[in-house]
C-alpha cells in the first residue's frame, strides 16, 4: 500500500473536571487527509483544503509530529500530506490535535503498523505543542484510541482507555470566534485552593467510575468543574446562559471543550441530545455571532480509514 486516505476526529479534552488529562473521540467531525509514500526522502505537504495553514512541515502541527516520526526511521523513501481541514483552528475541538494524529497515523500503516499506538501519540505530541506552545495529550488520546480516554502521565505516557456507556451522546456549539489555546493557558491561576482541588479530583474519580459502571446519574454529579471552567469561561459568549438552559432541558452536563470557545453537552440518548441542540440553537440565534452545531455519537474507534 503507497497511499492512504483517513478520517481523523474532532474531540472533546478537559471534559469539564478533567483538566489537560480527560477527552472522548466524536463520530462525525473531523478532517480528512491522504498520505502516501514517495521517492524523495523526507515529509511534504503538498495540499491544504479549507483553511489557510504552511505548507512547510516544519510550521504545521501535521508536519512536525510526522517529521517526530521520520526522524525515528531508516528508510530511503518520503511521505507526501493532503489536508483537507474541516475543524477550524482555534475552535476547541482538537483541530490541531486531529491534523498532529493523522500524519503519524496514516504514515504508521503505510509503513505495516510499526508504533503502537501509544506510541504514534508520543510523536502527536510535538506536533499539539507547536500549537498549544506546551505538550499535552488529552485531544491526541482519544483521537488515536477512540472513546474516553484518561492521560495518567506524559513522561513517561501512560494512556488508559475508559469504557463509553452505549446511549451516551454530546452536543457540540462552536461560536464562530477564535480562543487560542496559548492564551486560555495564559489566564489560568497558576496555584489552587485546597477545598476546590477535592473538589476537582473527587469529580474526576467520579467521571471514571461512572464511565465504567454506566451510571448517567453519576456522569451528571461528576461533570462539574470548580478549577479551569470559572476563568476560561469568561472568553466564551453566553456560556453560562447556554449551560444553565441546556441543563435545564435535560442534559448530564455541560463544559468548555478543550480551551474554547466550543461549548459541550453529555446527554443520555440521541432524542435528548437534539433536544439540547435546539435549546443551543435559540440561544445563540438571539446573537450576533454565527455558529455551528454538531449532535455526535461517541466514537469508540478514533481515527478511521476511508480507502
Amino acid at each position: 500500500m503507497n497511499e492512504i486516505k483517513i478520517f481523523t476526529p474532532a474531540t472533546v479534552a478537559n471534559v469539564s473536571c478533567g483538566f489537560d488529562v480527560m477527552g472522548f473521540c466524536l463520530d462525525n467531525v473531523g478532517d480528512e487527509m491522504v498520505i502516501r509514500k514517495i521517492d524523495k526522502k523526507g515529509v511534504f505537504i503538498t495540499k491544504i483544503e479549507g483553511f489557510d495553514l504552511p505548507f512547510e512541515a516544519e510550521l504545521n502541527v501535521a508536519g512536525v509530529s510526522a517529521l517526530a516520526m521520520y526522524k525515528s526511521l531508516n528508510i530511503d523513501f518520503g511521505f507526501e500530506i493532503e489536508i483537507y481541514k474541516n475543524i477550524k483552528p482555534g475552535s476547541g475541538i482538537g483541530s490541531s490535535a486531529a491534523s498532529a494524529v493523522g500524519s503519524v497515523f496514516g504514515m504508521n500503516e503505510l509503513l505495516g503498523r510499526p508504533f503502537t499506538k501509544t506510541q504514534l501519540t508520543e510523536f502527536a505530541i510535538k506536533g499539539e505543542a507547536l500549537a498549544s506552545k506546551c505538550e499535552h495529550a488529552d485531544n491526541l488520546a482519544p483521537a488515536l484510541f477512540g472513546g474516553f480516554t484518561l492521560v495518567k502521565s506524559v513522561a513517561p505516557l501512560q494512556i488508559l482507555e475508559l469504557p463509553t456507556p452505549k446511549d451516551l451522546y454530546a452536543t457540540i456549539i462552536h461560536p464562530q470566534i477564535e480562543i487560542k489555546t496559548s492564551e486560555s493557558r495564559a489566564i489560568l491561576p497558576k496555584q489552587v485552593p485546597l477545598g476546590d482541588a477535592i473538589t476537582q479530583w473527587a469529580n474526576l474519580g467520579s467521571l471514571v467510575h461512572a464511565l465504567h459502571t454506566s451510571n448517567y446519574n453519576l456522569i451528571k454529579d461528576a461533570l462539574n468543574d470548580v478549577v479551569v471552567e470559572p476563568h476560561r469561561s469568561q472568553l466564551i459568549p453566553l456560556f453560562n446562559e447556554v449551560k444553565a438552559a441546556c441543563i435545564s432541558a435535560g442534559a448530564l452536563g455541560a463544559g468548555i471543550s478543550g480551551s474554547g470557545p466550543s461549548i459541550f453537552t453529555l446527554s443520555k440518548g440521541e432524542k435528548q441530545a437534539e433536544k439540547v441542540k435546539k435549546v443551543m440553537q435559540d440561544i445563540y440565534a438571539k446573537s450576533d455571532i454565527d455558529f455551528d452545531i454538531h449532535v455526535s455519537k461517541i466514537n469508540t474507534q478514533g481515527v478511521k480509514i476511508l480507502g
